[in-house]
């Protein structure tokens, strides 16, 4: 669940959008739900450390331009922690990203990301 920090707002709001990697010839998976395809992109510590560091957050299962349900896109912002001196939640996001890819412990496969202006919420 994500955290409530919104009392100075959200910020550093981010999307992007996950795409399996396509040579031609090597069937795609096609997801028939968001958390099919959460689980398909992301092990559960990491996505432990999104529900726990986004004050706001949204998934949808997207597109690709083939028509089939295969990307995931993801729009996720960050709240303020009111005491000043304490980790603020975007570096705290930060910090464990690299832990968990440092550990291999992020990914359930191989994925492409693409930034995205055209935000869920």
């Amino acid at each position: 669940m994500t955290n409530s920090d919104t009392k100075f707002g959200v910020h550093n709001k981010q999307t992007v959008i996950l795409s399996q990697p396509y040579d031609g010839s090597t069937a795609l998976t096609t997801f028939a739900s968001v958390e099919e395809a959460k689980a398909f992109y992301f092990t559960t510590t990491a996505l432990s450390v999104i529900d726990e560091c986004a004050t706001q957050l949204q998934w949808a299962v997207v597109n690709d331009d083939r028509d089939d349900a295969t990307s995931l896109k993801r729009t996720m912002a960050f709240g303020i922690i009111e005491n000043a001196s304490t980790e603020q939640w975007a570096a705290k996001y930060n910090r464990r990203l690299v832990e968990c890819h440092d550990a291999d412990t992020w990914g359930n496969t191989v994925y492409t990301t693409t930034d995205s202006s055209d935000h869920l919420f």
